[in-house]
């Protein structure tokens, strides 16, 4: 099964001195990774890919996340982002910063080409209200530091995504660096930079 393309956003709260990262607990129904701890995200939608931004990616983050696309995309106004015209908020990809990559193994129910993004908790714009319950996919949202999280019911890749930003953070979430891309080859985790 080839892997879907998605993405994980991993919005980080300095505010307080510790690091906290938001997290969600995934509804137990789930196929994929049920009752587990993850960084919001998904699979791209088509009408991802033409949702206009206000501001573009730095060009150090798009230029290491173009590597080996071949796609072109478009710049219309999808329908599906009208939720958040209506609060006054457009996407923003000017504070983004791709800091890893993984691809799920092949002995997965569903696959996915995960792209992570980290992002400072001050370049929320805004809340449409809660997106967490009983019957959505996140049941719970959390803001949690390093040490809570490693005590969560984390995916071996998720503690190793969250590590990787801890390091980012402190090398210095802005700068340049190589971004490391996760896959498994013959039951082996793997390492490579892109």
């Amino acid at each position: 099964m080839r892997p879907v393309d998605a993405a994980s956003l991993i919005l980080i709260d300095r505010g307080g001195g510790e690091p906290r990262f938001l997290m969600g607990r995934r509804h137990e129904g789930h196929v994929f990774m049920p009752g587990h701890m993850v960084f919001p995200g998904g699979r791209v939608d088509p009408s991802d890919r033409r949702m206009r931004a206000l501001r573009a990616l730095a060009e150090p983050c798009e230029r290491r996340l173009l590597v080996g696309e071949t796609r072109a995309h478009e710049a219309a106004v999808p329908p599906g982002w009208d939720a958040f015209a209506n609060h006054g908020v457009q996407p923003s990809l000017a504070g983004l910063r791709f800091i890893a990559r993984a691809i799920t193994p092949p002995r997965f129910p569903r696959r996915f080409d995960t792209r992570f993004f980290a992002a400072e908790a001050t370049a929320i714009g805004g809340s449409a209200g809660p997106v967490a319950g009983p019957d959505a996919e996140l049941v719970t949202l959390s803001w949690l530091s390093l040490a809570e999280a490693e005590g969560e019911n984390l995916a071996e890749i998720t503690r190793t995504i969250l590590r990787e930003a801890v390091r980012r953070l402190e090398a210095g979430l802005d700068e340049d660096r190589p971004v490391p891309v996760f896959s498994e080859r013959h039951g082996r985790w793997l390492r490579s930079e892109t």
